[in-house]
């Protein structure tokens, strides 16, 4: 596994947060908008320019993440955000197959809210909740060609 970092929630302003973090911790911040995605522009406007990933890699070297839950797609759509339900636990395996069998050890007794699968972000991503009510990610990033 090569990392397991901290995933954030926030409602319409993750941007303003990880601006803060970013100041107060230092670091490289990256940015992608809903309206980045493929067919992004057909979302309604005021979900277009809300944040669907930010990664601020600290100085040391470990990541923070976070994105901006909307309606407008059943996947980002959110419970009401409340301290406890507003972060996940995100994993970095080193292949699929580690994917696979650490996804599978975590579902069991939980809910998938997205099977894994291949993205358009070159990744292969799932997330689900597991019997304890905590949230995980398990995100295996495609070499780049």
């Amino acid at each position: 596994m090569q990392a397991v970092s901290v995933y954030l929630t926030f409602k319409g302003n993750a941007e303003e947060a990880f601006n803060f973090y970013q100041q107060a911790l230092g670091g490289n911040l990256e940015t992608h908008r809903f309206k980045d995605m493929p067919e992004g522009e057909k979302l309604p406007e005021p979900d277009q320019n809300k944040v669907m990933h930010t990664s601020l890699t600290l100085p040391n070297g470990q990541t923070i993440m976070a994105s901006d839950t909307i309606d407008s797609i059943p996947e980002c759509r959110s419970q009401e955000l409340v301290a406890g339900n507003n972060f996940t636990i995100s994993i970095t395996p080193d292949n699929e197959a580690e994917a696979d069998k650490l996804f599978a050890a975590l579902a069991v007794g939980g809910t998938i809210s997205m099977p894994l699968q291949k993205t358009f972000w070159n990744a292969y991503f799932g997330m689900l909740t597991d019997k304890f009510g905590i949230q995980w990610m398990v995100n295996y990033d495609y070499p780049q060609n």
